[in-house]
């Protein structure tokens, strides 16, 4: 269940993180004004505070993890959002990244 519960909270924190850096980057970059910033913003802050949920206690360990499934979150919201598609090469190295994730956060460690 912990795995579970930390998964879910990384694509949590990708929702927030890049769903807000998206709404920065269509309020400035798109002109769609100060309201799209402001979400932004809004949703970058909770971001940082949906970290501090993780189960695991090593703010280094949280933060190197979640930047593999920032990588694949990013490409994944690009197809989505803006019709991106990725080549195999983004794939690949997502798919490199997600297994950094497995590797640093749930592999078996001697407490």
């Amino acid at each position: 269940m912990t795995v579970v519960r930390s998964l879910a909270l990384f694509v949590l924190a990708a929702i927030a993180e890049i769903g807000g850096a998206w709404l920065v980057w269509q309020g400035v970059r798109e002109h769609r004004g100060w309201i799209w910033i402001g979400a932004g913003v809004a949703a970058l802050g909770a971001y940082g505070f949906v970290a501090t949920l993780q189960p695991d206690s090593n703010f280094g360990r949280i933060l190197a993890a979640y930047g593999g499934i920032f990588v694949a979150g990013s490409l994944a919201w690009g197809m989505v959002a803006d019709g991106y598609r990725p080549d195999r090469w983004d794939v690949a190295g997502a798919l490199v990244c997600l297994i950094g994730v497995a590797l640093i956060m749930y592999a078996p460690r001697a407490n």
